[in-house]
């Protein structure tokens, strides 16, 4: 049993680790046009944010490249950096353990990379909802794509729970009025910490 009825994922840094990806995909657009390697702060912000954010944070400076940036990354595709990209431990275990007790569903930020991942790890498989920006008019930390799995799902707000990574996370809990599982963050500010998927499995079906 569970106290919850339905938990939200974050896709980044909590379902993968897709740091190496995420890395070789900027820097690549980057190097098209004579830029970067991105900085450890450049790489903070698109980690959590949209593909159309990052790239307009990243050239904030040469901003008369933006147009042919965004229309050189979706030429170039996420593809070839999906091997880059690792689950993490224990995530298939926990699903199987927590989904007869509660629906699952992933909030994420990401866009036209988001349909790829989705056949590549057989995602649909294990979540009732997936929502990623191109599902919405406003990319979190607006809880509008929290909001939209609620009602898909039919789940009350007071019944749901919420596992992320980022400060972009904390403040979509906030946003949607919902609890939050910080993972792998102690930073953040939370009404739960886990650092492994086992750890989250306790707290779903405590």
């Amino acid at each position: 049993m569970s106290r919850y009825d339905l938990a939200i994922f974050d896709c980044d840094g909590v379902l993968f680790d897709s740091s190496m990806a995420n890395r070789a995909y900027y820097n690549k657009i980057l190097e098209k046009f004579n830029l970067g390697p991105m900085s450890d702060e450049e790489f903070s912000f698109v980690h959590m944010h949209t593909a159309q954010d990052s790239l307009s944070f990243l050239f904030q400076n040469r901003p008369e490249l933006l147009d042919q940036a965004l229309n050189y990354a979706s030429q170039l595709g996420y593809e070839p950096f999906i091997p880059l990209m690792e689950m993490e431990p224990y995530v298939i275990e926990t699903l199987e353990k927590i989904r007869p007790f509660l629906k699952t569903a992933i909030s994420t930020n990401r866009s036209t990379t988001m349909p790829r991942l989705i056949e590549v790890f057989s995602l649909d498989k294990w979540f009732d909802s997936i929502v990623c920006a191109l599902d919405v008019k406003k990319a979190k930390p607006d809880p509008e794509g929290v909001f939209k799995i609620l009602k898909e799902l039919n789940v009350p707000k007071d019944k749901a729970i919420y596992i992320g990574d980022s400060k972009v996370d904390e403040q979509v809990a906030k946003n949607s009025g919902i609890p939050l599982i910080a993972y792998k963050n102690p930073a953040l500010e939370a009404e739960y910490h886990a650092n492994d998927f086992r750890q989250i499995a306790t707290i779903l079906l405590e």
